[in-house]
């Protein structure tokens, strides 16, 4: 592996997995937002775009699988972490009333999104090594096609 392979499967993955913690983060910190009295699921559509969006731009960016499930992982993490009671007995996501079930719906819709993305990136097939820097190659032109009678049969 050379040093500037190393170097950005290194870097996709300090960036990938830094911004996902600071979305999962951003994100719990939103989900009590109210305009008007209303509960607005800003973190709810915030989690879906961010998992998708991280987890392919991080394998976009390095090419590597392995490296695309760190930002996933690492959200699920945060996320799950903030379902925890404190030693001083504070709650980020709560269980119960309107606001415990956008809570909800933010864990289940941002780790199925998560879960898609990473799926995704796993079933595609590993790009050749040569391909990223390896000119493309001209499609040589074929020869007329067929018998040359003119009847297909």
């Amino acid at each position: 592996m050379s040093v500037v392979r190393a170097t950005v499967l290194l870097a996709g993955a300090v960036v990938g997995t830094a911004a996902a913690a600071w979305l999962a983060v951003v994100q719990v910190f939103w989900l009590p937002l109210r305009i008007g009295g209303v509960l607005v699921p800003v973190s709810v559509a915030a989690a879906v775009v961010g998992n998708l969006l991280l987890v392919r731009a991080t394998h976009r960016v390095t090419g590597s699988r392995l490296v695309a499930v760190l930002p996933a992982a690492t959200w699920l993490a945060v996320a799950l972490t903030a379902t925890r009671r404190r030693p001083e007995g504070d709650l980020l996501l709560v269980g119960g009333g309107a606001l415990g079930a956008w809570g909800l719906a933010y864990l289940l819709l941002g780790a199925l999104a998560a879960a898609v993305a990473v799926g995704g990136t796993l079933a595609r097939r590993p790009r050749p090594a040569d391909a990223v820097t390896a000119p493309a190659r001209p499609v040589a032109a074929a020869g007329p096609a067929g018998s040359g009678t003119g009847g297909a049969r």
